[in-house]
């Protein structure tokens, strides 16, 4: 899978990171006025992540990482639409992050929503609608349907980001980028890669 070693650096960095926060060992690093005054001149984050709106859920504070390191896109059920592509050509082609990770987490409510149907509103139709073939596909799956989806729909917007024309899926062809998947669990705090 990954085979750079700034690309593995960068995941190990994570995995450390989670370690520390479910452990709560948590060393909350780059958090300073020092780092501030760096990062107004510019940013240089390590990995991308495309997680969920939940409140529960901050990428910083379960990888324990600080300013700039970490390029956070969230919207609700960690989907991705045209706007979210964009911002992650934007953090890998132009600032320079290699790894992306699609953070799906237990007891998603977009997910649990699009499991459970139902009628919606307004503009959660078309989050429900993203989400719909990661509950599909693990209709077919044994186990609970609810994280079985959640974990199905990290994998597949990992797809949907690897196979995204022109530029991320070159990216991803030429070794330049790694997406990966991962599960993050609210009760424990700590973070699977699928």
């Amino acid at each position: 899978m990954i085979n750079d070693s700034k690309i593995e650096q960068a995941l190990q960095k994570l995995v450390e990171g989670n370690k520390r926060y479910f452990s709560s060992k948590q060393s909350h690093p780059n958090q300073d006025m020092e780092r501030r005054k760096e990062v107004s001149k510019g940013q240089k984050p390590f990995a991308v992540i495309v997680g969920c709106s939940d409140s529960r859920i901050p990428p910083e504070i379960i990888f324990d990482q600080g300013l700039g390191d970490l390029f956070v896109i969230r919207v609700a059920g960690n989907i991705v639409d045209d706007v979210a592509l964009g911002s992650i050509e934007y953090a890998v082609g132009h600032l320079g992050s290699q790894l992306v990770v699609v953070l799906g987490h237990s007891k998603c409510g977009a997910v649990t929503a699009t499991v459970q149907g139902g009628e919606v509103h307004g503009h959660i139709g078309s989050i429900v609608k993203a989400i719909m073939p990661a509950v599909e596909r693990a209709k077919a799956e044994t186990g609970d349907l609810t994280d079985n989806s959640i974990k199905a729909n990290a994998l597949l917007v990992a797809d949907q980001i690897k196979s995204s024309q022109p530029i991320l899926s070159e990216m991803v062809r030429n070794g330049k980028i790694e997406v990966v998947s991962a599960y993050y669990d609210i009760d424990s705090g700590e973070v699977t890669i699928l």
